[in-house]
């Protein structure tokens, strides 16, 4: 769905109101972690006091997605790892995250299941874009990647992430998945091993 100039407007606004209250989600950011500057970089926001419309997001992360037209989505993660964990605007259509990586890559990129997994990808240095869910793939992006030489898949050590992996390298050449232990993902690494579990995995 084409966005109009209005709701550009309303979701720059949310995302800059949201932005100021991103202190109260420091401790969480902390247990995945990311700090505050890694927060302001992703433009990351708490709703704290919601606009209006946004009154079922209270107290959730908000995390844009920013293209280089601006804020055109936000999504909504439970902090407090109630359910559902992710809430997204109605009407919203499945898009990548972190999309200004694919300005920034060369022949390769990174290709991570989940904002926070292509937050964390990003703050070692590989340029990382993410897909909310391997389910949520769309013939679009499948065009998008196919402009890399490399592309190196991040999707989570379970069926579904291998599934997803496998079915990726039969439809775009140079996939090249690697293998996250079961249960694991690539946050789940970060903290635990911290940057030394990624090195040799990407040949830059």
């Amino acid at each position: 769905m084409k966005q109009n100039q209005e709701q550009k407007r309303l979701l720059e606004q949310a995302t800059s109101h949201y932005q100021k209250s991103i202190n109260l989600a420091e401790e969480y950011l902390a247990k995945r972690g990311l700090s505050l500057v890694d927060a302001e970089k992703f433009r990351l926001g708490v709703v704290n006091q919601p606009l209006v419309g946004h009154e079922a997001y209270e107290n959730r992360l908000a995390i844009p997605y920013i293209t280089r037209a601006g804020v055109v989505d936000i999504r909504f993660r439970a902090i407090d790892y109630s359910e559902p964990k992710y809430l997204g605007l109605p009407g919203s259509e499945t898009r990548l995250y972190n999309v200004e990586a694919y300005f920034q890559a060369t022949d390769w990129i990174c290709l991570c299941e989940g904002e926070i997994d292509t937050m964390t990808l990003s703050k070692l240095g590989y340029p990382a874009i993410g897909i909310p869910g391997v389910k949520n793939i769309k013939s679009h992006h499948y065009k998008i990647l196919s402009d890399f030489d490399r592309i190196y898949v991040f999707a989570d050590g379970d069926t579904a992430g291998r599934d997803f992996a496998k079915d990726l390298a039969r439809r775009v050449a140079g996939v090249i998945p690697i293998t996250i232990p079961d249960g694991e993902d690539v946050n789940s690494l970060f903290i635990k091993n911290g940057s030394d579990w990624f090195k040799g995995k990407v040949a830059a």
